[in-house]
């Protein structure tokens, strides 16, 4: 073997276990050999918590809803599942609660808008619907009026 073949092998064994290490972080993957169980957990956790002020920050009127119970909310519907941003994190838990019938008045309001103005399959990124820009800006100027 060539130096060059085995610096090679030694970044593709080196990308497998960060690849191995990032699927135990933030989509629910078996613990690597090597690692601590119990610090890759806390570690697991401390992400999750900070997926939730994310989309706390993006869904305000979802989290509030929940009140101090939203991180174990979040949690409970978006742990073990790869980060899709914000956005897609907190739509995802509202579309769950609404599901189970949890959703508060203020949340639906907040979903409801979202569902208005953007189509989300629940898969892709939220793309804006045609049209509701200008109805938007017509509405704006008309209550300026």
């Amino acid at each position: 073997m060539t130096p060059a073949s085995n610096g090679a092998a030694e970044r593709s064994g080196l990308a497998a276990r960060q690849a191995e290490l990032v699927a135990a972080l933030v989509a629910g993957g078996a613990v690597p050999p090597g690692f601590d169980a119990t610090r890759l957990d806390a570690t697991r956790r401390a992400l999750v918590r900070k997926r939730a002020g994310e989309a706390a920050k993006a869904w305000p009127l979802l989290a509030a809803s929940c009140g101090a119970d939203w991180p174990r909310a979040f949690a409970a519907h978006r742990a073990g599942h790869e980060p899709v941003g914000a956005l897609r994190d907190g739509w995802d838990v509202a579309r769950a609660l609404q599901r189970r019938g949890e959703l508060s008045a203020g949340a639906a309001a907040e979903l409801a808008e979202r569902e208005f103005a953007f189509r989300y399959d629940g898969q892709g990124d939220p793309r804006p619907r045609r049209g509701v820009r200008f109805r938007r800006s017509v509405a704006k100027l008309r209550a300026r009026r």
